[in-house]
């Protein structure tokens, strides 16, 4: 916001506004959003859909070869969860209470200026 009437235009702040859709964060929190035309659920979808499919495949292969049975499929792959495992993962590991406590002063100290 520092950047505005400087680097960055009225103008250029307004037209990005209104360049924003409705599945952006701003019309989500005006309520503008209906959630039909959003496209934030989209791959969420597809990677279910992909997963029915191959569940479907397996029980007709397993249906035309008489019954066997062949190993489960893998989910399609999701964005923030582990390959292997299909948990979720978020960042790269745990935070030291040090490292923490260091970045929370840093935002204090920046927002004070």
């Amino acid at each position: 916001m520092n950047d505005i009437g400087g680097a960055l235009s009225w103008g250029s702040l307004l037209s990005f506004i209104k360049g924003l859709g409705p599945d952006s964060a701003l019309a989500q929190e005006l309520g503008q959003s209906k959630g039909w035309e959003s496209t934030t659920k989209t791959n969420a979808i597809l990677c279910d859909i992909c997963d029915l499919l191959q569940a479907i495949n397996n029980n007709l292969v397993a249906f035309m070869s008489g019954g066997k049975t062949r190993r489960k499929t893998k989910p399609y792959p999701r964005p923030g969860r582990d390959k292997d495992k299909n948990e979720r993962k978020l960042g790269k590991g745990g935070l030291a209470l040090t490292d923490l406590r260091e970045w929370i002063r840093r935002k204090q100290e920046h927002g004070k200026r």
